[in-house]
């Protein structure tokens, strides 16, 4: 038998809740690179936490995303 049920033509992106970020201390600077986001479970008793890399020093910090296009441009340019 065939399935009846369609699949939603545009996918639903759901943005994460938090960035990780993977953030090294070199004396008195801070590298901060991002490896991945989280997500609040529906429950909202956890997180699903998705990493593109796993870092075997430092440290990972969860963040909340900076909203709008604005923080982006700051945040590339340097400035956040």
């Amino acid at each position: 038998m065939a399935r009846t049920q369609k699949k939603s033509e545009t996918p639903q992106y759901n943005a994460p809740d938090f960035l990780a970020w993977h953030v090294i201390d070199k004396g008195e600077k801070s590298y901060w690179n991002k490896v991945g986001a989280a997500w609040r479970h529906k429950d909202d008793k956890g997180y699903t936490l998705q990493l593109e890399t796993v870092p075997i020093n430092g440290r990972i910090v969860l963040r909340q995303p900076l909203e709008g296009p604005d923080h982006q441009n700051e945040k590339e340019n340097g400035r956040a």
